[in-house]
């Protein structure tokens, strides 16, 4: 039996103004032993593995993983692992693996009894859980919402309900474009005394993060979310 590659989960910086600021040294020394890399763009993976110091660039080979890619072709992705091939995979912000289409390489790399290697790095859900202040003991990140209005009401109180009654922290996330609409939407149907956490561009120069109860919210100047990484968050 061919012995197998290992799967290595590397974070890449959540705003590309960071850098490699947020990389642990080990990382940028472990990423150029890789020849073989999975990510979601090629162009976004390239201009990463750059700041990581990989070089030459052309050496990289990059598989393609995103959300129009089908089952069955996943096994076409880890075909290097199953020769023996160590490999990279990449999100195009954070953590792969945390709202992004590499879980299914990951799942099927358990599967076919490949090694999982998580390495550590930034993510913008985790580093919103820690400074939110909400329990950090029951959480739980739920994506996204719904698009129209009726049904995105109904689950944001369907989530209140689990943050003040079931102590359990609600994080979510929008579409960029959406992040104003969602906002109103929030003040307009969480109670007034429900905490809610923004946290906008984050690791970046002009970091937002804040939880206020939502009454405080309505006597603060709106923030400018529009087109800006947002992680938003409900608890008692």
């Amino acid at each position: 039996m061919n012995k197998l590659g290992k799967l290595f989960l590397f974070p890449v910086p959540i705003l590309e103004e960071s850098g490699a600021e947020h990389i642990p040294e080990y990382n940028l020394q472990l990423v150029k032993e890789l020849k073989c890399f999975i990510v979601e763009d090629a162009k976004t993976a390239r201009r990463f593995l750059k700041v990581f110091g990989y070089s030459p660039i052309e050496n990289a080979e990059v598989l393609l993983l995103n959300e129009h890619t089908k089952g069955e072709n996943i096994m076409h992705l880890i075909a290097p692992l199953l020769k023996g091939e160590n490999m990279g995979l990449m999100s195009d912000a954070g953590c792969p693996g945390i709202a992004d289409p590499g879980a299914d390489v990951i799942k099927k790399a358990h599967e076919k009894g490949i090694e999982v290697v998580p390495l550590a790095g930034p993510s913008s859900i985790v580093l919103s859980i820690m400074a939110s202040g909400f329990n950090g003991q029951n959480f739980a990140f739920v994506g996204y919402l719904p698009i129209d209005k009726a049904p995105k009401i109904k689950r944001i109180k369907e989530l209140e309900l689990l943050a003040v009654k079931g102590s359990q922290a609600q994080f979510f996330i929008e579409t960029p474009y959406r992040n104003a609409q969602m906002f109103e939407t929030l003040l307009s149907t969480l109670s007034p005394q429900t905490k809610m956490f923004i946290g906008k561009n984050i690791t970046g120069s002009n970091q937002f993060l804040k939880t206020l109860m939502v009454e405080e919210w309505k006597k603060m100047p709106v923030p400018d979310l529009h087109k800006i990484p947002v992680v938003f968050g409900i608890y008692k």
